[in-house]
Order: C-alpha cells, then sequence, then structure tokens
C-alpha cells in the first residue's frame, strides 16, 4: 500500500491534497473483525485493507484493527491460507466501536455454533455498530441481532436466509444495508464499499475519497446499487430462446422491446413468452427490460457525462422524466443523485 500521495494537480489547477488529520488526540477506534474455519479471506482483507489504508492517510482517531477467532486460534481461508487470530473471540470485551462477522463457506457451521453465536451477541451489546459481510449474515441471524430488521447477504444464500430466519426481511438486491446500527452486505467486495461509507460516515467524504484512491477503485458504490449486473447475470444458457432474447434486450435497448415485439421475434405467443421469463429469469419480459434499461442507464450516469435526456433516449426511455420515475422505483433516487454518488474518484 503506497504512502499518503503529495499534492496532486487537478485539471482546473487547483492542488489536491489528502485531508487533514483531525480529532488527532481522540481514542482508537477499536474494529474487531470476526473469522472462523473456512472464511472467505476476501471478505476479511477488503474490510481490514480498507482500514489500514484509511489509518495511513491520516484517519483520527485511527482504527485498531483485530481479528478474533474462536479460542484465538488461526483459522484456515477458503482459499488455503491461514491466518492468525488477534484475540479470543471467548475472552474479548468491549466497549468495541464496529463488530463484523465475516463470511465464508464455513458460515453454516460457525452459525450452528451455539457458542460462538452467543459470544457474537454479547460483543453486539458492547459495540457502537454491527455488521457482515456476505454469509457473515446468517452468523449474525443465528444470534438473533437481525430479528425484524431488513439486512441482505450474497445473491445465492439470500433464499437460505430467508427461509431459515422468517423474522429477517432479507432483501437479496442492494449491495449493502443500513438498518440502525446493523449494516449488512453483499457477496465479498461489497465489503469493500462497506467499508468506505464507514470510513466517510467516522472522518467524512475526503478520506473515503483518498482511501478509495489509495486502494484504485470506486469512490462507493451506492448500497442501493443490485449485486446482479445484467452484464454478468446471463440468463441460463440451456434455453436457447430466452438466452437469444436477452442478448437481443440488452443490444437494442433503444428500441421497441413489448412483450408482443419480443414474442414475435421468437416465434412464441405472449403467453408462453411469459411462461419463459418467469421460469428461467424469474420475472416477466416487461420487468426484465425495465431492468436492463435501469442498468444500462446506471452505467451510463456513472461512467460519462452524457446529459440525463441522452441517457434516456439511448437505453429506451424516450424520455428524461420516464428515467427518472425508473431510477426512483429501481434505485431510490433520481438519476442526478446517483450519477453525483457512483462518481468514481478523479484521477491522480
Amino acid at each position: 500500500m503506497p504512502e499518503p500521495p503529495h499534492a496532486q494537480e487537478r485539471p482546473d489547477g487547483e492542488r489536491d491534497r489528502p485531508p487533514r488529520a483531525r480529532n488527532r488526540a481522540g481514542a482508537e477506534r477499536v474494529f474487531v473483525v470476526v473469522g472462523y474455519e473456512d472464511a472467505e479471506l476476501l471478505d476479511i482483507a477488503c474490510v481490514t485493507s480498507s482500514l489500514d489504508a484509511a489509518n495511513r492517510l491520516g484517519a483520527r482517531p485511527p482504527y485498531r484493527i483485530r481479528l478474533a477467532t474462536p479460542g484465538g486460534r488461526a483459522i484456515g481461508c477458503s482459499s488455503g491460507l491461514r491466518l492468525d487470530g488477534q484475540e479470543t473471540l471467548e475472552r474479548l470485551t468491549g466497549p468495541i466501536d464496529t463488530l463484523l462477522v465475516s463470511g465464508g463457506y464455513g458460515h453454516e457451521r460457525a452459525a450452528a455454533d451455539t457458542r460462538l453465536t452467543a459470544h457474537v451477541r454479547r460483543l453486539a451489546a458492547e459495540s457502537r455498530r454491527v455488521a457482515s459481510v456476505c454469509t457473515g449474515t446468517s452468523i449474525l441471524a443465528a444470534a438473533g441481532l437481525l430479528e425484524g430488521r431488513r439486512a441482505t447477504t450474497h445473491w445465492a444464500y439470500a433464499g437460505l436466509l430467508a427461509a431459515g430466519h422468517p423474522g429477517v426481511r432479507v432483501d437479496p438486491a442492494p449491495l449493502f444495508v443500513r438498518d440502525g446500527p446493523v449494516s449488512t452486505s453483499a457477496g465479498v467486495t461489497s465489503a469493500l464499499d462497506l467499508t468506505l461509507a464507514f470510513i466517510e460516515e467516522d472522518h467524512g467524504a475526503d478520506l473515503a475519497r483518498w482511501t478509495a484512491r489509495a486502494l484504485v477503485t470506486y469512490l462507493q458504490r451506492p448500497g442501493n446499487q443490485a449485486q446482479m449486473s445484467m452484464f454478468v447475470a446471463a440468463p441460463p444458457p440451456d434455453h436457447a430462446v430466452v438466452r437469444r432474447l436477452a442478448e437481443h434486450i440488452a443490444g437494442h435497448l433503444d428500441t421497441e422491446l413489448t412483450a408482443a415485439t419480443l414474442a414475435a421475434r421468437a416465434g412464441v405467443s405472449e403467453r408462453h413468452l411469459h411462461r419463459l421469463f418467469s421460469e428461467h429469469l424469474g420475472q416477466s419480459p416487461g420487468r426484465f427490460v425495465r431492468g436492463a434499461r435501469a442498468e444500462a442507464a446506471a452505467h451510463l450516469l456513472s461512467s460519462t457525462t452524457l446529459p440525463v435526456s441522452a441517457v434516456a433516449r439511448r437505453c429506451g426511455f424516450g424520455t428524461a422524466e420516464t428515467l427518472r420515475h425508473t431510477f426512483q422505483d429501481v434505485y431510490g433516487m433520481p438519476p442526478s443523485r446517483y450519477r453525483l454518488a457512483a462518481r468514481p474518484a478523479p484521477a491522480a
């Protein structure tokens, strides 16, 4: 990780500097990451490396990062690497600023370990905020910390979480969800987005921006950005009609994509088209088209300077007003606010 950069010239001629350290006399922020056997290394590293970068860039008070494990033992990660525990979970006491439970393939065994979940519950009561990454949500749920709360997890495990914990309002779509003092994030690298949100909350937007720059990533993807993207969430390849239509939709968003048009293109009835989309994509053709257009618009808003009206036309919304209504429904914010939130950090 590079040391804090020197002042750099911005295109407008102004000097751009890392933020001045604040609250130098303040106590450390104790940030405890709970790990266990067969945890996901990236779930842990996204958090700890981001906090370390923030410390190097002047976080005051700094984060004191500790890995707590059962018995204080070293844990084997799913990648095969081992991490030494720094704290014994059973002996650790507060006060703790942030308690975060990592995810990983070992989450089911960890969630079934009543001693582990009891200590997570005990430590949560001594923490200012509580969080989880990926399938670590299941451990918070088993500890009773998500009852009545909205939460997310890795999209592939959302159904299992909802079935096993009916008192949790599982939302599989967002990158992360913050419900009061409890935050949950989606799969793996969404831990980076959540941690940057914590850094911004604790130390301001400037330090979060410089941390993102040091990590060579976006400043922060909005928490309600979808986990699954049309660019990576391909439809099942075993049904040729659905696959061809999905590819056609993605490549022709600015054309007429009504159910009637799509059915005629596929040579099936509208009723059969609805049945195919429901079976293979879990949604109607109209909803799939709307989602594809919304995500394409989100991509253009975050990666170009095109006016909102031009983005709307390119993505098939016709008017900026139609795009605005769709964005409000899908992302919970208007396009202009999304563009501001999703804007990458300025180039160094």
